[in-house]
C-alpha cells in the first residue's frame, strides 16, 4: 500500500521548518484574510529571519489598516504561530527561500492547494546580489542620522552613534515619530516643504520636555520650518537652548518657558503635544485649534478626567467593576471623544499605535488634519457626540469645554 501524501498545509509547514533549519528561509507573506475576520483591520503578516544576541529569530510584522505591530519569536515558536494563522486567519501564504518558492492557497471550505517552484541557482557572477539574512548589527536607514551630534548631547546615543544603555526605546520613538511626521508634513504642506519655499512652517511643541522630538523636527526640516518648544521647567528650557546653539540649530529652533494652559499661541501651522498628562492634552489641542493649526499631533497620557465620571451602562457594569477595565475604558472614552470633537471642529482624524507596546505603553497617536474652514462646526456630528457621552455618563470634558461644546 503506497504511503499517504501529507495534506498541502502540513507539507507547507514542513517545507517552512526545513528551510529555517537549513538557513535558506528568506521571507513569508500571509494574505487574503478569511471573512468575516476577527479583526477587520488586519491585512497581512510579513515574516523574515533576524539574528539577535540570543540567536536566530523570526520577526513578524502585523500590517493593519492604520498601524504596524512587530514582534520577534524564536524559530520553533514562530513556526507554531504561523501554523495557527494558516487557514483560520489567512487563506494565502507565500514562502520564499534561496532555492524555491511555495504558495499555499486555502479555500473557504478548508481544502487547500500547494504549488512549489524551484529557483534557478545563481551563477558565480550573480552572487554579489544574493541577499544576506538581516541582523540587528547591520547599518539601517533612519530619518534621523544615528551619528547626529545633538543626539549625543541629549544622551540618546554614544560616540559611535549607538543608543546608550536604557535609551534604545527612546531612539526608536524618535525615529518612528520623525518618519510619521515627515509623511504628514509633506502631505499637508506640499509647497512649504520644498527647497523653494519662502515661508517656514511654524511648528509648536507643547510640553517639549528635554526636546527629543523638537530637535528631530528642526533637524529634519531646517531651514523650511521654525520649531518652538514650550516647557514649564525652566532648567530644561535653558539646557535645550544651549544645545540648539551648540549644534547650529538656534536659527530655526527655540525653547520658551511656560505651561501648556498658560502660554497662548498666536499662530501656528502644526501643533504637537506628546504625553501631556490628562487634560493638558486637551489644552494643547484647544490652543492649536485657536491658533489655526492645519495639523495637530498628540500622544495622550494619564486620562483621569473621564474615569471619575464614568457610569457603566447596565450591560457593562459587571466588567467595569474591575479597576483595570475601568482604566482602559476611560482611556478609550477620553480619546474617542477627543477624536469626535476634533471632527466636529473641522478636522479629519487618524488614531493609531505609532510604535509597539514592547517599546512604550504610551503609544497612541491622534493626528488631526484640518478639512473644513474655521468656525463651521458639524452640527449633525454634535448630536452623535452627545449620545456617545450620555451612554457613558460623561457630563463634562476639557476639550469640549475649551471649544464651548455642550455635552
Amino acid at each position: 500500500m503506497p504511503p499517504t501524501t501529507p495534506a498541502p498545509r502540513a507539507r507547507f509547514i514542513a517545507l517552512l521548518a526545513e528551510n529555517i533549519t537549513r538557513g535558506t528561509f528568506e521571507k513569508l507573506t500571509l494574505g487574503k484574510p478569511r471573512q468575516p475576520a476577527a479583526d477587520p483591520t488586519l491585512q497581512n503578516v510579513f515574516v523574515r529571519p533576524i539574528t539577535l544576541k540570543s540567536g536566530l529569530h523570526l520577526t513578524f510584522v502585523w500590517r493593519h489598516t492604520t498601524r504596524d505591530l512587530t514582534k520577534n519569536f524564536p524559530t520553533a515558536e514562530a513556526v507554531t504561530q504561523i501554523e495557527i494563522l494558516l487557514g483560520p486567519t489567512f487563506l494565502d501564504a507565500h514562502l520564499f527561500t534561496t532555492t524555491s518558492t511555495a504558495q499555499l492557497e486555502t479555500r473557504p471550505d478548508n481544502t487547500a492547494r500547494l504549488r512549489v517552484k524551484n529557483v534557478v541557482a545563481p551563477q558565480i557572477s550573480d552572487l554579489t546580489s544574493v541577499a544576506v539574512p538581516a541582523t540587528h548589527d547591520q547599518p539601517k536607514h533612519h530619518p534621523i542620522a544615528a551619528a547626529a551630534a545633538w543626539l549625543r548631547t541629549l544622551g540618546v546615543t554614544n560616540e559611535r552613534g549607538q543608543p546608550r544603555e536604557g535609551m534604545a526605546d527612546k531612539f526608536r520613538q524618535i525615529q518612528k515619530f520623525s518618519e510619521i511626521l515627515s509623511h504628514h508634513l509633506a502631505e499637508n504642506f506640499p509647497a512649504e516643504t520644498t527647497a523653494a519655499a519662502t515661508e517656514p512652517i511654524r511648528i509648536i511643541d507643547m510640553g517639549s520636555g528635554k526636546g527629543y522630538l523638537t530637535f528631530a523636527l528642526a533637524a529634519l526640516l531646517a531651514p523650511r520650518a521654525h520649531v518652538t518648544g514650550i516647557e514649564a521647567r525652566t532648567e530644561l528650557v535653558a539646557f535645550c537652548n544651549r544645545t540648539a546653539a551648540a549644534h547650529d540649530l538656534s536659527d530655526h529652533l527655540t525653547f520658551i518657558p511656560g505651561a501648556i494652559n498658560e502660554t497662548p499661541v498666536a499662530a501656528c501651522d502644526v501643533l504637537i503635544a506628546l504625553h501631556a498628562c490628562d487634560t493638558a492634552t486637551d489644552d494643547a489641542l484647544a490652543q492649536g485649534i485657536s491658533a489655526g493649526a492645519r495639523l495637530l499631533v498628540v500622544s495622550p497620557c494619564c486620562q483621569k478626567e473621564i474615569r471619575a465620571q464614568l457610569v457603566a451602562p447596565a450591560i457593562l457594569a459587571d466588567a467595569l467593576r474591575h479597576g483595570i477595565f475601568q482604566e482602559r475604558q476611560a482611556e478609550f472614552v477620553t480619546d474617542a471623544l477627543r477624536a469626535q470633537i476634533l471632527e466636529w471642529a473641522g478636522y479629519k482624524t487618524k488614531v493609531f499605535e505609532f510604535i509597539s507596546t514592547e517599546h512604550t505603553a504610551k503609544n497612541l497617536l491622534i493626528i488631526a488634519q484640518r478639512t473644513a474652514p474655521r468656525g463651521q462646526p458639524d452640527d449633525a456630528r454634535a448630536q452623535r457626540i452627545r449620545a456617545f457621552a450620555a451612554f457613558y455618563g460623561v457630563r463634562h470634558q476639557r476639550l469640549a469645554a475649551q471649544l464651548d461644546f455642550s455635552l
